[in-house]
């Protein structure tokens, strides 16, 4: 989102919030509390609404109906009492960016985009105000499939989030191996995660379960080859819900996770191709989800999420997209959903 984009939106939220007269509601406490003004109908007494002397909880409930935007916009410099209401711990408990997307193209070398300054500017502008509104106190983190973070802004939400306990990510791909991992060191109590499928995973798992004792669930946004599976049994054997919905899975890594997961209790391949073989510049050679081996080693779990609608417009899409599925193509906010309901966004 751009510096414009931004301005324009909280021009906009100021116009919705003028009261009679045309004056702005956020500016309201700037008036003399003895002070009166004329409207064009009748006279309005400032003493009996005055903004300032609102009580604190009430401002709270009020800024919780506000957008990361509306936030940070500079309703805590209004006054102290409004700058104590937006730095209240459940406003900040969850920092939900899953609207805000970079400004980038697509590049068929390494990291495969470019994200304009402008928008890498705003992000990072964004990040400080409202962290430091935050105090430390965010415990979940969302952000969308687009908004590609760099190395210098993951550094700053991890040393301001010491106590995340959920992250959304979905792009990695300008962050280093090294800054992930300086970052998962400092979130002890990280319990969830969604993340892209990345090409070696050893190394970012490996950390989890150096550092994060209380780890129990993980989505997948991309493909399930035998070594991830395989990196999931070495080092998340205590994985109690993993969702790898919407993309394409190997009959051997599923097996390899169904039978090396012996805590596993949730396991979501919903609308997922499974696959037996599949050779380059050869057709992807498709398993049955019914094969006795695998409902065999399905059979221990609490829940074991497929789908098996022959008619699901999702499953279509899947198939259509050879199971690596263009999420910017779909219906807004599509992404979000898991059949799992604490994956759920």
């Amino acid at each position: 989102m751009t510096s414009t984009s931004i301005s324009s939106k909280i021009a906009r939220e100021d116009r919705e919030d003028e009261g009679e007269g045309g004056i702005s509601l956020r500016h309201y406490d700037a008036l003399n509390p003895s002070d009166s003004f004329e409207t064009g109908e009748r006279k309005v007494d400032k003493s009996i609404v005055n903004w300032g002397n609102v009580d604190v909880d009430v401002m709270v409930k009020i800024f919780q109906s506000f957008d990361v935007v509306g936030l940070t916009s500079g309703i805590a410099n209004v006054c102290r009492l409004w700058r104590k209401a937006a730095c209240d711990p459940i406003i900040w408990k969850t920092l939900d960016l899953s609207k805000l997307e970079s400004i980038f193209i697509k590049t068929p070398i390494h990291p495969f985009v470019f994200v304009a300054s402008r928008s890498d500017t705003s992000l990072t502008q964004l990040l400080k105000v409202s962290l430091n509104l935050s105090q430390g106190n965010t415990r979940s983190l969302i952000f969308h499939f687009n908004l590609y973070l760099n190395d210098d802004q993951l550094a700053y939400i991890a040393e301001r989030c010491p106590q995340l306990r959920r992250l959304v990510m979905p792009a990695w791909n300008r962050l280093t191996k090294s800054t992930i991992c300086n970052a998962i060191r400092m979130w002890k109590d990280l319990e969830s995660l969604t993340m892209p499928s990345i090409s070696n995973p050893t190394y970012l798992l490996e950390e989890i379960s150096k550092n994060c004792n209380n780890f129990r669930e993980l989505k997948i946004m991309g493909p399930c080859y035998i070594h991830l599976a395989d990196s999931l049994v070495e080092f998340l054997p205590r994985l109690k819900i993993l969702s790898l919905r919407c993309t394409f899975v190997w009959k051997e890594a599923l097996l390899c996770i169904l039978e090396g997961l012996k805590n596993l209790e949730v396991l979501n391949i919903s609308h997922c191709l499974l696959i037996e073989s599949w050779e380059f510049d050869e057709p992807m050679v498709p398993a049955d989800l019914n094969d006795e081996s695998i409902l065999k080693a399905a059979s221990g779990l609490r829940e074991f999420l497929t789908c098996t609608k022959e008619s699901c417009p999702l499953c279509m899409r899947v198939v259509e997209d050879e199971g690596l599925i263009r999420w910017c193509k779909c219906e807004e906010g599509l992404w979000k959903q898991d059949e799992v309901s604490s994956l759920s966004l």
